[in-house]
């Protein structure tokens, strides 16, 4: 690690620290990979695994050609740096391990990786090798990955994890510490939980309590009552409206009978709030592709092609209504040909804006029913407002502007053509907006994630939208000068 603190970088101010060891990193292994001895090669990879957290590895092992990840794992210094190294790295890294490794290592590893981190790794292996890898493993830990690995994964009952404590009321804080003791691979931080004679979830004990009280108090007089609770149904956005609302540590997963079933820690729910993001702005960039490094150009087109069709065909439809209004062409009307990019730059960008409050809004939790109304009123209201001004103040430009050239200029009616610019402005703008604010929650109610709308389906409509506005709007206003 020292080279990676002696070594200085031109950006230093803009790249975070993570950044330029996964720069230094690749650098080092793909000199490794191109020695041309497999001696030497070996021997610098094995220097590599001992010197570099596990961690770093797993997010560098990306840049690599897959058929040489795993001899990046191999040279890891013992089994623990292999489990961090599964656990953190991508799907396509795993799948080219789970090809190499036989059955009896990966047996080892799950039978030491936590359930909760090995019910997400499954998912990338071969039915089949699962179904033959849970025959191998101890049969508790495999029939609690198979009843995890059956909730749908963005639900609350895969984010949890099964390995918790909970205790009896009854139980004294000497009788619970010494338990915890004797399990130091269930990670205390995720809560002690309290429950009744029945099973059902009562209360927790903070941390704090443990430590401040004696040893021979019962757990009934220093538990808390449990708020927030979901269950196994519950959806990501749910589990994280929660969390984000109520500062929530680690969450309880119950079932019908309130009995405890699992629980959901903080750095799960970090990490699910991360992968909602990522969706988010995949979708809102017209594409829900996984950005792997090894690609092909035909998959990654595959990906992309069919929200771009989208964008294709509306542009097509726009040809048409352009040549549509050919036969109008004469005085101020050819001159609105011009303005074309401007009017659907303009309502493109505010009906972007619109929806994409209007999604940060909704992911939030905060358009209720009661709320729904007065938010589209003003968001309506605010693009109308704003391609007010803009519109008109554009039309007063593009009116100075003709008279300052009206020595060389051919229109013979400056402010005919300010007024067609200024009012289809106007016009084009508060089609942006209303389809900025609509289109979200049209999507929302026929159950398609609304930030989708925020992508090319918007811009192509908008584009539609707006300029049939404007050109209908050139028409009329110069069918009054002319």
């Amino acid at each position: 690690m020292d080279e990676i603190e002696e070594q200085t970088y031109p950006q230093e101010e803009t790249e975070s620290q993570t950044s330029r060891i996964d720069d230094l990193l690749k650098e080092k292994l793909e000199k490794a990979f191109h020695k041309q001895t497999s001696k030497v090669r070996l021997h610098d990879i094995a220097k590599i695994a001992c010197e570099h957290s596990p961690i770093d590895l797993a997010y560098a092992a990306s840049h690599l050609p897959p058929n040489v990840r795993p001899v990046l794992y191999e040279n890891l210094p013992n089994r623990d740096d292999k489990i961090k190294f599964i656990i953190n790295t991508d799907s396509d890294t795993r799948l080219a391990l789970f090809r190499q490794l036989d059955d009896g290592e990966l047996k080892k590893i799950f039978e030491r990786m936590p359930t909760d981190e090995a019910v997400w790794i499954v998912d990338d292996m071969p039915e089949r090798r699962f179904r033959r890898l849970m025959e191998l493993i101890d049969s508790k830990k495999a029939n609690r990955i198979k009843e995890l690995k059956q909730h749908d994964r963005k639900s609350a009952g895969r984010l949890m994890t099964s390995e918790f404590f909970a205790f009896k009321m009854d139980m004294t804080i000497g009788e619970t510490a010494a338990y915890i003791r004797d399990n130091p691979r269930i990670d205390f931080t995720n809560g002690i939980f309290i429950l009744n004679d029945s099973g059902e979830l009562q209360g927790f004990v903070p941390a704090r309590n443990m430590m401040i009280n004696s040893a021979i108090t019962p757990l009934r007089q220093v538990m808390r009552p449990v708020l927030h609770k979901v269950t196994v149904d519950a959806t990501r956005e749910e589990v994280i409206d929660l969390v984000e609302r109520y500062k929530i540590s680690s969450l309880p997963v119950v079932d019908i009978d309130n009995e405890l079933i699992g629980v959901i820690a903080h750095e799960v729910i970090v990490e699910a709030m991360e992968d909602l993001a990522d969706e988010t702005i995949a979708r809102m960039a017209g594409t829900n592709e996984k950005f792997t490094s090894h690609d092909s150009v035909m998959r990654r087109f595959l990906t992309r092609s069919p929200w771009l069709l989208v964008t294709l065909l509306a542009g097509l439809v726009n040809v048409g209504i352009m040549s549509s209004f050919e036969k109008y062409e004469g005085g101020s009307l050819r001159f609105a040909l011009f303005f074309v990019p401007l009017i659907t730059g303009m309502s493109g960008n505010i009906g972007l804006q619109c929806s994409t409050v209007l999604i940060r809004i909704m992911a939030m939790g905060g358009l209720s029913s009661g709320s729904r109304k007065e938010t589209i009123v003003k968001e309506l209201c605010s693009g109308l407002f704003t391609g007010a001004i803009f519109g008109i103040g554009c039309g007063l430009i593009v009116y100075l502007l003709n008279l300052i050239g009206s020595g060389s200029s051919t229109v013979t009616t400056p402010i005919a053509v300010s007024a067609i610019v200024s009012i289809g402005l106007i016009g084009g703008c508060f089609a942006g907006t209303f389809l900025g604010v609509f289109s979200p929650l049209f999507f929302s109610r026929i159950g398609v994630d609304p930030a989708i709308s925020a992508g090319p389906i918007v811009t192509a409509f908008n584009d539609f939208l707006s300029m049939t506005i404007y050109f209908v709007i050139a028409w009329g206003v110069s069918t009054l000068f002319f």
